[in-house]
C-alpha cells in the first residue's frame, strides 16, 4: 500500500520499455524492495530495462494489439498480490504523412494509444476498487487539447485517452483509488527521433521527475513543463482560420 509519501510497494508498467515510463520508475523515491512488473512484447528489452532499475523487476508478456488478452494479463498480475501503482505508458507515434498515404496505419496507432489503455485500465481499476487503494498514472499529451493538422490522428487518440482518464477518475471518486493524468508537451526521445523539438519541450527524465513529485503531492493533473498549462489555454483561444495555418 502507498505510504504517507505516496511510495509504492508493487508497480505495473504497461509499456515496459517506454522511456517515459521507465523514467517515472527511476524517479520514484521508493525502497529497493519495491517490485516492478514490466509488461510488453520484447522479453529481451524488458529484461535489460529491468536491470537498470533500482528495484526488483520482473517481466510480463503483454501485447497492446491483442485486446482479447488484456483482461487476463492484468488479472494475473493482481492475482499475484495487491498492486499499488499502475503506469499506463504504452504508446506509438506514426507520422501523419505516412498515415495519410496508408490509412490502415492509423488503426494500430489508435489501438495502441487509446483502445489498449481502456481495456487494461478498466480491469486494473476494478481490481484496485476491490482492494480499496491504488493509483493509476495515465500519460496523455498536449496534443489531446486541440487537434493539429500535423498530427490529428495521434491527437485524436490522445484526446480519447484524456477523456477516458478524466471519466475514470470521476468513476473512482470515493473508492480510495486515484487517477493521475499527465499532459506532457513535445518529449525529446526515441519516439520523436528525427523531429524538430517544439517550444516547451521536455525530456523523459523531466517528465519522470514531474510525475514522481505529483504522486507525492496527491495531484490529479500534471503538465510537463508546468508552464504548458497556460500555453494550452492560449492554444484553445486561437481562431480556427489562424490555427489551420500553423505548421505544428
Amino acid at each position: 500500500m502507498l505510504d504517507d509519501l505516496g511510495r509504492p510497494g508493487r508497480v505495473l508498467l504497461l509499456g515496459g520499455t517506454s522511456e517515459i515510463g521507465l523514467a517515472i520508475l527511476s524517479s520514484l523515491r521508493a525502497p529497493a524492495s519495491t517490485q516492478v512488473l514490466l509488461a510488453g512484447r520484447d522479453e529481451q528489452r524488458l529484461a535489460a530495462a529491468g536491470k537498470e532499475l533500482p528495484f526488483s523487476a520482473a517481466t510480463v508478456p503483454f501485447d497492446a494489439l491483442a485486446p482479447g488478452t488484456h483482461q487476463a494479463v492484468v488479472e494475473q498480475v493482481f492475482d499475484g498480490g495487491p498492486v499499488d501503482l499502475v503506469i499506463a505508458a504504452t504508446g506509438v507515434l506514426t507520422p501523419q504523412d505516412e498515415v495519410e498515404r496508408e490509412p490502415m496505419l492509423a488503426a494500430p496507432m489508435i489501438d495502441t494509444n487509446f483502445t489498449s489503455h481502456v481495456t487494461t485500465l478498466l480491469t486494473a481499476a476494478a481490481r484496485m476498487r476491490a482492494q480499496g487503494f491504488g493509483t493509476i498514472v495515465v500519460l496523455s499529451s498536449v496534443a489531446a487539447i486541440r487537434p493539429r493538422r500535423a498530427n490529428f490522428v495521434y491527437g485524436a487518440a490522445k484526446a480519447g485517452l484524456d477523456a477516458f482518464a478524466r471519466g475514470l477518475a470521476d468513476s473512482l471518486d470515493g473508492t480510495g483509488v486515484r487517477v493521475l493524468l499527465v499532459r506532457p508537451g513535445f518529449v525529446t526521445g526515441r519516439m520523436t527521433a528525427g523531429m524538430s523539438p517544439a517550444p516547451l519541450s521536455s525530456t523523459p527524465a523531466q517528465v519522470g521527475a514531474a510525475v514522481a513529485a505529483a504522486l507525492e503531492s496527491k495531484a490529479a493533473l500534471v503538465w510537463v513543463p508546468r508552464s504548458l498549462a497556460a500555453a494550452a489555454g492560449v492554444l484553445r483561444a486561437v481562431p480556427r482560420p489562424l490555427w489551420r495555418r500553423m505548421p505544428r
